[in-house]
Parts: C-alpha cells; structure tokens; sequence
C-alpha cells in the first residue's frame, strides 16, 4: 500500500527535495513574470469587455464613454505599480500589503487586508478560469453545456502543477504567457494599423443594436454618473494581481527587492500596453456586445442559450479574416491558455499569505509546513477547493462572479499605501540627510495619492456592486477575520496552557499506574501487550474484554484459565453489542487516589502492508484510541503487531564495474600515510 501510494505521489509531484535546496528554488525576472504577472497581464481579456458590457445595459449611446473610463484605469493601473515599488523596497522580507498593515497600523488593520486578499485570490482563480472557458466555448460552442466541468477540471490541472513547486510551474506557463502577450501585442498593432491605414477592421457585432434594459433609455444627470462609475469598477479588475510581487518578494532571487521591483515594472508597461490597445481595437472595430444575447436587434427564440462571443474573440476574427483563419484560433488558444493560467498568480500568492498567516498563528499551522517539492502545498489545495466550489455554485459564470471581484484587492491596496504613507513619516522623523529626506517625501507623496485614488475606487466599487453580489465577498472577508482572530486566541490559550512554568513539578514521577490491557482474542499479540505492560511495573495490572458475543466471551475465559495466564480478566457486559462505550466507563470508574494515578491502556493491534488488507481487518483499535484520547489521566498506548504482509524485502546489490568503490569504502588505488604523532 505504501510503495502504491508513494509511486503515485512521485508520478504526480516528482521526486523530493531536501530542504536545503530551497535556494535552487528561486525565481529569474524571466521566470517570475508569468508566476506572479499572469493574472493582471491576463485580466485585459475581459477587462475591456466589462467596461462594455456595463454601458451597453442602456444600449449603444454611451459606448463612446468607454475610451475615457479606460484611461482612468490606465491612471490607476500606473499609480498602483509606482506604490507596489515603493512596498517591495521598504518591506523586502514579503507579506506585502499585509505585512505594510500589520507594522503600521496595526493587527486589526493587517487581518482585514490578509482576508480581503484572500477572499480575491479565491476569485482570481475563479474567474480566470471561467473567462477562460468562455474563450474556448468562443471558439467551440459546442463545449457550453460542460463549462463548469471543464472549469473545476482546469482548477484540478493547475493545483497539481503548482505541487510540483514554483520554479517548475513556472517554467510551465512561461511559454503560454509570452505567447498570449506576444498575440495580444501583433493584434492590437495589426488592427490599428489597419486604422491608420483607412481599412479599420469590423467587428461581427457592428451592425447589431442593443436595446436598452428597462429604465435605462434615457439616462441623465445622477444616474448616468453612477453607470459610468459603474462600468469604471468593473473596468478595475485589469488592476487585480498587481500586489502579487510584493508578497512574494522572497521567491526572487537575489538582489530580492531589486528584482521584484523590476518586474513589477515589466509587469506594469505590459498591462497597460495590453489593456490601451485592446479597449482601442474594440472601439474601432465597434464591438457591441451584452450579457444577455436576447437584448440584440432580430434575436430570434432561443437567444438565451447562444452567448455572444467574447471582445477578445470578435477583434481577432475582424483583424485576422474570420472564424476560420489561423490567427483568429492562435488568438483564442492563447487567450483561453493565458486566463486559465492567469490563476497561476492566486496559487502562488495565497499559499505564501497563509504561510505567513500561519506563522504568526492566524490560521492552521499546517498551512506553513512545505511539501515534498517545498511549495505551500497545504495552502495551494485548501485554495483549489474553495475555488472549484465557486465555479460549480455560479456555473462558472463570469458575469455573476465578476460582482465578488476586486473588492478584496482595493481594499488591501487603500490600507497598504495609508500604511507606507505612516512609514515614511516615521522614517522622516529620524533621517537628517537632505538627499534621503528627499526620496523618502517623494515616495510619500506617491503613496498618499495611491490610497486617496485607491480609497475613492474602493468606495466606489462598494456601492455600485454591493446589491449585484459583493456583499459575499463582505460577508466572507468578515468572516475570515472573525476565525483568525479565533485561531488566534486559540493558539495562545494551548501557548499559556502548556508552558513550562516549573520544571521539577511538571516531571513529576506518576504515584500509582493501573494499567489495562485490551483483550478481543488471546493471540500472540494480546500476549505481547500484557508482556509490554508488565515491563513498566504497574500497581495493578488487568486485561479487560468486551461480551459482545457471550458464547465467544465464555471460550475466552476457559481458555485463558487452561493457559495459566496470571492476569485477571475482567469480562464488560455489552448487551447493545458495543464495545466503545463500556469500555470507557470502565476506564472512567478505576479507582484512583490522587491526581498523580494514572492509567495505562495497552491496545493491541495489526499493522499490514498491502492496500487490499486494510479493509479486511476492523478499526476497532483506531475507534478506541480516539474515544479514550478524551478521558483525564488515561495514557493510551498501541501495541502494533507486524504482519509478515509489512516485511521489505533486502535491496539487491547493485553490480558494480570492476575497480568502482562504493561510497564509504577506502578506494585500494589510494595509499593513506597515518598521521605523524
């Protein structure tokens, strides 16, 4: 059974690695930009297509507005990547936003921040991946009725991948990312070229109007405002990701800060290039297009079963010559690849959060321990469940997902940069040098404008998509903190329990041992737990059997008198058949005489070795532990039995080459002089 499930382990995961090759772990900027960069370079795919999709809920009038949403996004989207640079210097050691937080403006201000980042990892996985299934469905309508297996399938795919650790996952999305950044880059400048050129490339919904949804026709004054502000919230999930680097810091290599702020950079021109000339090509191209597919002009019966083709899809059919024409399908492969992927970032940045969650005792312990490849690997499948829960609640949905989106991300980005506006001024207050006292002011006044603009999103992404559904994401944010702050408490309490406060007390020798020895046959085994119990010298010392079965219990007894054996044995009436509960009110009323009586139980057990003999043998013995486990003064202790089932054979001695020497052997070609005394 063991050699099965660890043959199976290695095929999935790959051979271990010791802990002192954590070092060969770390990343390149080439390496850490698809690992850390994939989800905001990713989110253009539907970034673009959010915005129009809002506007057009009052049909084509005010699409015209999206350019102008677009380059506030773009604004942000620059002052963010300004303020990240600022964190991955002043804080090389990661934890980003919740580490700025935590240092200065304290615990309750970081455990937000780490719940709200939490909370939009597991919907940067989510939505990724299901922006990514609508890009296949794109090009293979057929595939709609299996998204969501599809999506939790993508889900599955990506957390193995990550178990095999960082640097070979991102080796295997490297390609991927270049490739769809390398698409996305030829297709804007094709189309727009095209532009310049006088032969602008057509979407295939240019010609279709979209009718407005009830009372949306005429929009004016308060209310137009808010569907841009709107539109410009759902346009701010190109900004999502972008903190990755900085609670990663330590996955690069050295010079760590330097390094991450470099392609935190990179990272930067690439998004905002990507995100200009998508949104550019749309509105040239006139892509029309609406969530619900009935709204369109001459929509026939069954409308609501045929969704529109994504933005990203329409602009490589009008830019490459159709449906049909390989640039259009290299297009979609590697829009679908790249957002599928583009969760590579949540699985990255969530397990190194918990990790560091975990180590401060905010969330389980092992949620910091490495695996076999020394990845997070409690953290990446905790963060693949939860998500492939998401995409089968919302039948992997984008629109209705969208909603839990970004909320999370701005409200970790608004505490960070108040946070580092803190850490500069305590950082002015003892710095005397003019040219020090300079860099810091400027890197203060970056930060305050970065909280201001991220702080009048968050407010704003709150009150446009509170009823739509980010009051989940609220709820769960709350609740995150809530049970951390639990896990907390909890932690110090057991800390303040088992603390050593006298040493000569509490190695105190136990008084009396009454020890128990558990008889369900008299076999080799049971004879060897009453040897071992024998061998501590207890007070008293007696086997004890449950009559489940009175005729069985009876031929135990006499064959244990015609034994000789001189231990009592005390028979346990079970007329309900159960063995658990008498056995623990036996245990429960053994007389003791002072709070230093103890009581040992010996269980006998078997102990095989093949996966098919498991299910053979009852866990009788397992049950038992678990129950006396819970009763005060009760020592359990296993007595296993190896069956000739767990026997390794010897390895066979590997032939070795004429004059090769084994490691340890003295090599007889080599003449050693003893040390002069």
């Amino acid at each position: 059974m063991i050699r099965l499930g660890e043959l199976f382990k290695r095929l999935a995961v790959g051979r271990a690695l010791r802990s002192e090759q954590l070092r060969e772990t770390l990343l390149s900027k080439r390496v850490a930009l698809p690992i850390f960069a994939s989800d905001p370079l990713s989110s253009v795919a539907y970034a673009t297509q959010e915005i129009l999709l809002v506007l057009s809920v009052a049909g084509l009038v005010y699409l015209h507005l999206a350019s102008w949403v677009a380059v506030t996004v773009v604004c942000l989207l620059v002052v963010v990547v300004l303020s990240y640079r600022q964190v991955v210097f002043a804080y090389p050691g990661g934890g980003g936003s919740y580490e700025v937080a935590s240092a200065n403006l304290g615990r309750s201000a970081g455990l937000v921040v780490a719940a709200s980042l939490l909370v939009d990892y597991v919907m940067t996985v989510a939505v990724s991946v299901a922006s990514g299934v609508d890009n296949i469905v794109s090009a293979f309508p057929a595939l709609h009725e299996y998204r969501v297996g599809l999506a939790v399938g993508f889900v599955a795919l990506l957390a193995g991948v990550n178990l095999r650790g960082v640097r070979e996952s991102g080796r295997v999305f490297a390609v991927p990312t270049y490739l769809f950044v390398g698409a996305m880059l030829v297709m804007c400048g094709t189309g727009l070229l095209r532009w310049l050129a006088g032969d602008a490339p057509v979407a295939e919904s240019a010609s279709a109007g979209i009718r407005p949804e009830p009372g949306y026709e005429h929009l004016t004054g308060l209310a137009l405002v808010l569907l841009v502000l709107r539109a410009f919230s759902s346009g701010c999930t190109a900004l999502t990701g972008v903190e990755a680097i900085s609670n990663g810091v330590q996955a690069f290599r050295p010079p760590k800060s330097r390094n991450a702020a470099a392609t935190l950079a990179v990272m930067g021109l690439i998004a905002v290039t990507m995100f200009a000339g998508v949104t550019a090509l749309a509105l040239v191209a006139r892509v029309h297009i609406t969530a619900d597919a009935c709204r369109l002009a001459g929509a026939g019966p069954g409308c609501e079963a045929v969704p529109q083709r994504t933005v990203i899809a329409q602009l490589a059919a009008a830019v490459f010559g159709g449906h049909h024409s390989p640039g259009f399908y290299f297009v979609q492969a590697a829009t679908a690849l790249v957002l599928v992927l583009a969760a590579n970032t949540a699985f990255n940045g969530f397990p190194l959060l918990a990790s560091i969650l975990a180590r401060h005792r905010f969330l389980p312990e092992q949620l910091h321990n490495r695996g076999d490849r020394l990845a997070f690997s409690n953290g990446i499948l905790a963060l693949a469940a939860v998500a492939a829960g998401l995409l089968w609640a919302f039948h992997a949905s984008v629109t209705d997902l969208i909603h839990l989106y970004i909320l999370g991300v701005f409200t970790a980005f608004t505490l960070s940069q108040a946070g580092m506006v803190r850490h500069w001024n305590r950082k002015l207050r003892g710095e005397a040098d003019p040219a020090r006292r300079r860099r810091h002011r400027i890197a203060r006044s970056i930060n305050a404008f970065g909280a201001v603009c991220t702080g009048l999103v968050l407010v704003i992404v709150l009150v446009t998509k509170f009823t739509e559904g980010a009051y989940l994401a609220v709820a769960a944010a709350v609740l995150l903190t809530v049970l951390m702050r639990a896990i907390r408490r909890h932690y110090d309490a057991v800390g303040s329990e088992l603390a050593v406060t006298d040493a000569t007390a509490q190695t105190v020798v136990p008084s009396r041992i009454s020890a128990v020895v558990l008889v369900a046959r008299l076999q080799t085994p049971t004879l060897r737990a009453l040897g071992y119990a024998r061998a501590i010298h207890p007070s008293h010392l007696t086997a004890v059997t449950v009559a489940v079965d009175r005729e069985e219990s009876r031929a135990l007894v006499e064959r244990w008198d015609a034994l000789g054996i001189d231990v009592p044995l005390t028979v346990l009436d079970s007329p309900y058949r159960e063995v658990a509960r008498p056995l623990v009110e036996y245990v429960r009323s053994l007389p003791r005489h002072g709070a230093r009586d103890v009581v040992s139980v010996f269980i006998p057990e078997y102990v095989v070795g093949r996966w098919w003999e498991i299910p053979l043998h009852n866990r009788t013995a397992l049950w038992l532990r678990s129950r006396l486990m819970f009763v005060p003064g009760v020592m359990v202790i296993s007595v296993p039995w190896r069956l000739s089932s767990t026997r390794v054979r010897p390895p066979r001695p590997t032939p070795r080459a004429p004059g090769a020497v084994r490691r340890g052997e003295p090599d007889p070609r080599i003449h050693h002089r003893p040390a002069d005394r």
